[in-house]
């Protein structure tokens, strides 16, 4: 069986700049800058977020629910204090703080581009 390592997610964007201000904004992530590109580091993994091509028609996203990818979580701690502190940045919510299973607490906010994003808080004890 091979090893694999995650190394990157890839975004498009008809805004790069502003995508990657809302991910250190709002998510802390860290903009690094490349010749011709702009990425994100968050949580431990790379974000490369590329420009829509110009005069190349692009389909819009899938309405939810759909197949394929369907979102991207990240933990967090105190889900409650980072929901507020999003929260009065005036981040959409799509699912308040929640409960799903003893230990596991989630919820989930709307990115850039629609995408969904899940932050969720685990307790140890139960893992």
């Amino acid at each position: 069986m091979p090893v694999v390592t995650w190394d990157h997610v890839h975004l498009r964007s008809p805004d790069p700049e502003a995508t990657a201000a809302w991910l250190r904004d709002v998510l802390g992530g860290e903009i690094v800058r490349g010749p011709g590109r702009i990425d994100v580091k968050l949580g431990g993994a790379n974000i490369f977020i590329a420009p829509l091509e110009p005069n190349k028609p692009m389909n819009p996203p899938p309405p939810h629910p759909h197949q394929g990818l369907d979102h991207i979580g990240l933990t967090v701690k105190d889900i409650d204090a980072v929901a507020a502190e999003i929260k009065a940045k005036g981040v959409e919510f799509t699912r308040e703080p929640t409960t799903i299973r003893p230990g596991v607490r989630v919820c989930f906010i709307r990115g850039p581009e629609n995408i969904s994003v899940e932050l969720l808080e685990r307790d140890k004890k139960y893992t």
